[in-house]
């Protein structure tokens, strides 16, 4: 496929600097379906990037775009702030009737916000009003959003350095075999949290994110998260899992933390739960820690009426009869098989692979190789980004609903890639 990239338009001349994914892509994006984009000089390009795990049910999911226009068509509310809407209620009632009530979950659901920062900044916020502790607990590498308190929590020095004041009240810990497992799980947390000498604050919480998305593909075990809510429960903190890239299917179970058998106290969730790429976020939390006061936290765009639309139709329609995370569990063993083959062609030498579902990394030694194999794939028709603190990782994201000759066909593509940049 010949690129041709665009000429200087208005993006060049008008948007600022800060732009990011278009730098990558040198495309104008016109049209998309299923796990296809279009761009407007008629090239085709295989999506492995989902809106960053906003698209889980693809492009314009049919489903979702039914309903979402019946519900424009027949003047549905639109803005609502958190007042009372039939579509509210109709989310809510399929959120407890699909998701928690067959995981047993107690949660209550506070709308923060549109985007996964706000649902960050909520679930701190609760955090410190509950246990009336101002630390909190992140891990290496971790990424909770761009606002100055989800950034107090994330590890990327780049994005850290952006805001441009002292981030305060969040104490970084190991991730999950940071020490390549030659020190024992939670050895300095603890030691810190017994020690009265530390200078470590009696934290309030500890926020982790299952799968370390932006850090790189970093998998935490089921066994270290149990042990990490065992540590939360001994020590009074509470535990806030940071769902809103790994949520909403991409791991297997609606929530990622499924598999290790927890029950967060707090759980954030965006991207993905609106299913049709429209801003929407959540927080959810135990009974017991709802002590807002009426107001105390709150926000313009909170009723953001159809992403509730949309939500609730991708909740019903992938989420009932527990086929969704069969068939992603499935998608993820062709993806393993498949990086297992590339790993095996380089003779295993600079190369590795992690992951879990529908999210997989491969990592580079050569951390400029994983740049310019996206650069490549871009080339012959797929979307990668990449990921981890230099950019050394390869982020595969596809949409859930992928088919498995789509999801060969741009393993294909990644395959060549990476061997054409060799």
């Amino acid at each position: 496929m010949t690129i041709t990239p665009p000429a200087l338009s208005v993006f060049e001349t008008l948007e600022s600097e800060v732009r990011s994914y278009c730098r990558g892509w040198p495309a104008v994006f016109d049209r998309a379906q299923g796990s296809y984009l279009h761009d407007e000089d008629g090239h085709t390009y295989l999506d492995f990037f989902a809106g960053a795990g906003s698209l889980n049910y693809g492009h314009n999911n049919p489903v979702l775009k039914r309903a979402l226009i019946d519900y424009i068509e027949r003047d549905g509310i639109t803005h609502g702030l958190d007042m009372a809407t039939t579509a509210k209620r109709a989310f809510l009632e399929s959120f407890q009737n699909v998701v928690l009530r067959p995981r047993d979950l107690p949660y209550k659901v506070m709308f923060p916000g549109p985007t996964g920062t706000n649902a960050v900044e909520s679930a701190l916020k609760l955090a410190r009003k509950v246990k009336g502790r101002e630390s909190v607990v992140s891990f290496t590498n971790a990424f909770h959003g761009m606002s100055l308190g989800s950034l107090a929590v994330t590890g990327n020095a780049f994005k850290r350095a952006g805001a441009g004041i002292p981030l305060v009240h969040g104490t970084p810990m190991p991730f999950d075999n940071y020490f390549d497992g030659q020190v024992p799980d939670f050895l300095w947390f603890e030691r810190l949290l017994e020690d009265q000498g530390s200078g470590l604050n009696k934290p309030a919480a500890v926020i982790v994110e299952t799968v370390q998305g932006e850090g790189g593909i970093n998998v935490a075990r089921a066994e270290w998260l149990r042990a990490l809510q065992d540590l939360c429960h001994r020590q009074d903190m509470l535990l806030i899992v940071d769902d809103i890239q790994m949520g909403c299917g991409r791991t297997g179970g609606f929530f990622s933390f499924e598999e290790a058998g927890i029950v967060p106290d707090i759980v954030t969730l965006s991207k993905s739960i609106s299913g049709y790429g429209l801003p929407m976020s959540l927080c959810l939390f135990k009974p017991e820690l709802d002590i807002w006061e009426p107001g105390e936290h709150n926000g313009t765009f909170r009723g953001n009426n159809p992403a509730f639309v949309t939500a609730a139709a991708a909740l019903n329609t992938y989420w009932g009869d527990g086929q969704m995370e069969k068939q992603t569990l499935a998608r993820g063993e062709q993806v393993e098989r498949a990086l297992l083959a590339i790993v095996d062609e380089l003779g295993g030498e600079g190369v590795s692979f992690r992951g879990r579902g529908l999210v997989w990394g491969m990592e580079f030694e050569d951390k400029k190789r994983a740049s310019a194999v996206c650069a490549r794939a871009f080339e012959l028709g797929l979307l990668l980004e990449t990921s981890g603190p230099e950019s050394e990782v390869v982020k595969l994201l596809p949409p859930l609903t992928v088919s498995s000759d789509e999801l060969d066909e741009g393993l294909r593509i990644l395959a060549r890639s990476v061997r054409e940049t060799a």
